[in-house]
């Protein structure tokens, strides 16, 4: 929150210095705040759902939290995805070390649309992640040697959440 609100103090006080707003930089924070609220949102689901089966599980089998938790834990990485692009958006638009970088439209318009696949491919995978690792839990509740197969069905999902990241990545190191 405090960084927020530091943001946001630092926009109005260039704001009102300059009489324009900085169209870029508001842009680029734009693009930061989509990457880590789109993909958290979406990991904050997907966990939801395959607790919620693996609670019901380990209420009739408490020794079953070791094989179930990576099932769970699993639709949380698409978070930690988008906020590491959030990261590089604030670290490379200087918003934490004192002024910020003066961007013009086109390279924040550049910094928004790189946050934008992870956001998306973050939110969408993290949720479907949830539901098949949440059909995971099932499986293992029923055979619970077979607790790797559910893995793996769950990060094939994984799959498309790297693709955004990368997608995300390359799209960052490639404004000037």
């Amino acid at each position: 929150m405090y960084i927020l609100n530091s943001i946001g103090l630092m926009l109005i006080q260039q704001t009102a210095a300059t009489g324009v707003w900085d169209w870029g930089l508001v842009l680029a924070i734009a693009g930061a705040v989509a990457a880590a609220l789109f993909a958290g949102i979406g990991s904050a689901i997907g966990i939801g759902l395959a607790a919620q089966v693996a609670d019901g599980v380990l209420s009739e089998d408490p020794d079953k939290f070791g094989s179930l938790f990576l099932l769970v834990v699993l639709p949380g990485t698409q978070g930690f995805y988008g906020f590491l692009i959030a990261f590089l958006i604030i670290m490379n638009t200087n918003l934490l070390g004192g002024a910020p970088k003066a961007l013009n439209f086109g390279q924040g318009l550049g910094y928004f649309l790189a946050g934008l696949p992870i956001a998306f491919t973050g939110l969408l995978s993290a949720i479907w992640q949830g539901k098949t690792c949440a059909a995971g839990v099932e499986m293992v509740a029923k055979r619970p040697s077979d607790s790797m197969k559910a893995v793996i069905y769950g990060a094939m999902v994984e799959t498309y959440a790297v693709l955004g990241l990368l997608t995300s990545l390359f799209i960052l190191f490639g404004i000037k």
